[in-house]
């Protein structure tokens, strides 16, 4: 397994390292660290003016190199040696999205992992952070870590869906993975009003659903409510759920879970990983 991690040398990016390091500490991964000086905020000011390959070396480059090699070495003290990890360390000098994509397309990366700042880096809705660029431009699977979030052990996991299924059901191979290495139950979830009933379509999305996680340990809840976030908070909460788990194509109809104007009220997103599948 290929896995980036973009990181800015904040106590947020070390928390996704450590997360990512824990979670698939059975798993051969290669980890690519990865710092990009952003282009966009060196040509600020006087836009006649680009730095040459040397000054972008000298001035960038250089000192991105030594972080990385200082948190390499942070790595290696901290985790005992594990033979089936790797790291990697790269340093770019661009636009922030088209190094993301540049690394995931060269590396073959299965999952970007990346630290976000809760409740104060989303106060202005994620969409405007990396983790929410990243999540909306780059068709790479991607978990989201929250800076108080801390790795134990896996024991519920919440999939909230439409049942409109406008993807191939492989796209939710990460989420079999990690049920692979964990005893945890995932917890399907659909919104309804009330006595609404399921369509002859979304009954069949549901079988289709079963089917595929035939073999773990999967329940299908429904939850009535007027609003998705305040189904999923209440459903978060009251299960003490560990990661949730969506697709990237519904994120239409989600956007209300990542993207609340009243993020305040959402505590999870302070704790609780977000795993936004991709095809």
């Amino acid at each position: 397994m290929n896995i980036l991690l973009p990181t800015d040398f904040s106590e947020n990016a070390w928390n996704a390292t450590k997360y990512a390091i824990d979670l698939f500490e059975n798993y051969n991964c290669n980890f690519y660290l990865l710092h990009v000086n952003r282009l966009e905020s060196i040509a600020v000011g006087e836009a006649s003016y680009f730095p040459t390959q040397y000054e972008i070396e000298k001035t960038y480059s250089l000192p991105s190199k030594k972080k990385l090699r200082q948190l390499l070495k942070q790595i290696s003290e901290q985790f005992s040696k594990n033979k089936n990890h790797k790291f990697f360390s790269l340093t770019d000098y661009s636009f922030f999205i088209e190094s993301i994509r540049k690394h995931v397309d060269e590396n073959k990366i299965d999952m970007i992992v990346m630290g976000t700042k809760g409740v104060s880096g989303l106060k202005e809705h994620i969409i405007g952070s990396n983790a929410g660029d990243i999540i909306t431009k780059v068709k790479c699977t991607t978990l989201v870590v929250p800076e108080n979030a801390t790795y134990t052990s896996l024991n519920e996991i919440a999939f909230p869906t439409d049942l409109t299924l406008t993807y191939d059901v492989q796209i939710l191979e990460p989420i079999t993975t990690i049920l692979n290495d964990t005893s945890a139950t995932l917890r399907m979830l659909h919104i309804i009003q009330k006595n609404e009933q399921l369509d002859k379509s979304q009954k069949s999305k549901k079988q289709l659903l079963e089917d595929y996680f035939e073999g773990y340990k999967v329940d299908f809840h429904y939850l009535t409510n007027k609003k998705v976030e305040d189904a999923i908070q209440c459903f978060v909460e009251s299960r003490d759920i560990d990661m949730i788990a969506m697709v990237a194509k519904n994120l239409n109809y989600f956007q209300s879970i990542l993207f609340h104007s009243k993020v305040e009220k959402i505590t999870y997103h302070t704790n609780v990983p977000f795993l936004v599948l991709h095809e």
